[in-house]
């Protein structure tokens, strides 16, 4: 792992006090640039979340779908969690700890916009991530490659439905309109151009494409971290009202990662999978594809709402919770491969 990916939670909370302390002593700044929009899309932040996105989804290698039936059980267990599980097992948690649990410590009138948040969070499967926990799980690349691939298929189209559903359910009302917007700007055109830049990388040989990815690393960071300042000078007012809000939106979150991981891994034991393909498919089944989520939270609800909120919660939990899910699949590799 590289020092970004290592230190993600410390940069976020650096990026939380940037932000807390540049919306209070620049407030006009920021609410000119909230303003800045065009058919319900922040500009600034649309930018800066195809500066964060297109570089990951150079990665991803469509022709790796024909690796799909080799690993057809663990494959099958992954897209169960990602599209059946996870976001409906969000849904009940967030409506259990912030309907109910924390409701008293919380805003009761962002309450409705948390839970969206914790929703979108979990609607989509992480894209970039995963590969990294994927080397470091020893994980089957093809598999991984396959599983990433199949995901951001299925996400073009499963994405704005099932989170629809889940908002509908929760009675958050959403529109629609601006939803597909968002799965348009934020994974169609994203991932077209990602692909249509890959091939031409590649056509110049893998040399070109490997120093391509290793320049766009560092400004792709630089976006993330941004787009968090941004939105953490908008959230400044909320969070020292509220300074517990941070801790208590985790809870879902954490309880989600290990819950959704634990099963997908007792699943592929359960089917006789191979090691190198139950861990890459418990982190995929438990990661999130938090980009899309805070730029989906943004669009919907605002900078200011509850909702970018829990989905940058997201992003500061991320890799603590990932790393002890690596470490968990890797101590328990001669228990899940023991004959019983």
């Amino acid at each position: 792992m590289g020092v970004f990916e290592r230190y993600l939670s410390l940069w976020v909370l650096l990026c939380i006090g940037a932000g807390i302390a540049l919306g209070e002593w620049f407030p006009a700044f920021f609410q000119a640039i909230g303003r800045m929009e065009f058919a319900q899309v922040n500009l600034p932040v649309g930018l800066l979340i195809w500066v964060m996105i297109v570089p990951m989804l150079l990665k991803v290698d469509f022709r790796a779908l024909r690796e799909v039936r080799e690993h057809w059980r663990g494959v099958g267990v992954t897209l169960l969690i990602n599209w059946a599980v996870k976001p409906f097992s969000m849904a009940l948690l967030g409506w259990f700890f912030v309907r109910e649990v924390f409701a008293p410590w919380l805003p009761a009138d962002q309450l409705d916009s948390y839970l969206a948040g914790l929703i979108l969070l979990a609607a989509a499967p992480c894209t970039a991530m995963v590969f990294v926990w994927s080397r470091l799980s020893n994980g089957d690349a093809n598999f991984t490659l396959s599983q990433v691939a199949l995901n951001d298929t299925i996400m073009i189209f499963a994405f704005a439905p099932i989170v629809g559903l889940l908002l509908g359910i929760s009675s958050i009302v959403v529109p629609w309109d601006t939803l597909f917007t968002s799965v348009v700007l934020y994974i169609v055109i994203p991932l077209a151009l990602a692909q249509l830049w890959r091939r031409r990388l590649l056509a110049g040989g893998a040399t070109r494409y490997e120093r391509t990815l290793a320049t766009l690393g560092p400004i792709s960071i630089g976006a993330l971290l941004l787009t968090l300042v941004l939105l953490f000078a908008f959230q400044g007012e909320a969070i020292l009202r509220q300074p517990l809000i941070i801790a208590i939106l985790a809870v879902p979150i954490l309880i989600q990662v290990f819950f959704n991981s634990g099963l997908a891994y007792w699943l592929n034991r359960r089917l006789g999978v191979a090691h190198c393909v139950a861990a890459p498919s418990a982190l995929i089944g438990a990661s999130n594809f938090f980009e899309l989520a805070v730029a989906t939270a943004i669009s919907l609800f605002g900078f200011e709402s509850g909702a970018a909120l829990a989905t940058v919660v997201g992003v500061l939990v991320e890799v603590p919770a990932m790393l002890a899910v690596v470490y968990i699949v890797n101590r328990s590799k001669r228990w899940y491969e023991r004959a019983d």
